[in-house]
């Protein structure tokens, strides 16, 4: 077995074209039944803290393995990063471990190749886009706007600090994007046909107001209720990419008074586009992190990169 650090994982991930082929198959094949993706156990921690197991298997292409993620809404406060976790890859064939690989560059881009699988299929080309967060999920994602050609870029951060350091960044890694940075979450949102959210996971006060959204926008929150409230869901088509998941995350009340989802997030990218807003309320599975860790896994081995370990017998 390999030990990947995110510097390795990060050296090693796929180019985002690749990424967002592989969650887009791995979206559509959830919402076909063709994947075992049991809805995360989730044990809790004080503060709202909480953390996730997620398992996954993809027989029709020999793939197992599973994520443990853990989401601490104050760390930031204490400098540390809101989401950290470990991903397993198995052989899906003797389930024998391939690979133990740190989560943080691994989820930042398996989230932003779903985002950008949405946006490919579910978004005008080139439309411009408002974010909200300047944290890694905004360099994730403008690396995968830049890759799809969305170069109008609008990016809320409330701190000067991080919208300066956003920018500096943006000039060396995404030279193609036009980037603004504002300090008002209404001027990075109003009338965007392509909306992003990224600030932390259990924050209040920071709902967008539904009046700010275009009518045909397409609404990602990656941060679950925080920005994204029930108001904005109910009057939008309301997708998921792991339905049982997300309902039972809507029962247990972490997302307030949302309504009950419509359709799986893999069903829209297979289908005609249906008319006005469109919300993807894509809490994260394990089949796209699988899929994209299988990824890295492959080119670890096939670069000797990483670390082997010897795991011994169970």
């Amino acid at each position: 077995m390999r030990h990947l650090s995110d510097a390795d994982v990060e050296a090693l991930l796929p180019p985002p074209a690749e990424a967002l082929r592989l969650v887009h198959d791995a979206l559509v094949a959830l919402s076909r039944g063709e994947a075992e993706v049991p809805p995360k156990p989730t044990v809790h921690a004080p503060g709202g803290a909480f953390a996730n197991a997620m398992p996954a298997a993809y027989p029709a292409r020999n793939l197992l393995g599973c994520k443990w993620i853990s989401i601490f809404p104050d760390n930031p406060s204490q400098g540390l990063p809101t989401v950290s976790g470990l991903m397993v890859v198995n052989d899906g064939r003797t389930g024998a471990p391939r690979a133990v690989m740190s989560a943080g560059a691994l989820t930042a881009a398996r989230t932003a190749a779903v985002s950008g699988a949405c946006i490919a299929a579910l978004a005008a080309t080139g439309a411009p886009a408002g974010f909200t967060g300047a944290g890694l999920q905004a360099r994730s994602h403008l690396r995968v706007l830049e890759a799809l050609g969305h170069l109008d870029v609008t990016v809320y951060a409330r701190r000067a600090d991080a919208r300066a350091q956003l920018m500096a960044w943006a000039e060396e890694h995404v030279p193609r994007v036009r980037l603004r940075v504002t300090d008002d979450a209404r001027e990075a949102v109003l009338g965007r046909p392509v909306v992003v959210t990224g600030l932390s996971i259990g924050l209040t006060g920071a709902e967008l107001d539904p009046s700010w959204i275009a009518t045909d926008a397409l609404v990602l929150p990656l941060d679950y209720a925080s920005s994204v409230g029930p108001a904005l869901a109910r009057a939008s088509v309301l997708a998921a990419d792991h339905v049982p998941q997300f309902e039972a995350v809507r029962v247990a009340g972490t997302l307030g008074e949302y309504p009950a989802t419509t359709t799986w997030t893999g069903s829209l990218l297979d289908q005609a586009r249906p008319d006005g807003r469109i919300v993807c309320q894509n809490l994260g599975n394990g089949l796209s992190d699988l899929v994209v860790a299988a990824a890295v896994a492959d080119a670890a081995e096939a670069q000797g990169a990483g670390h082997p370990v010897d795991t011994g017998s169970a």
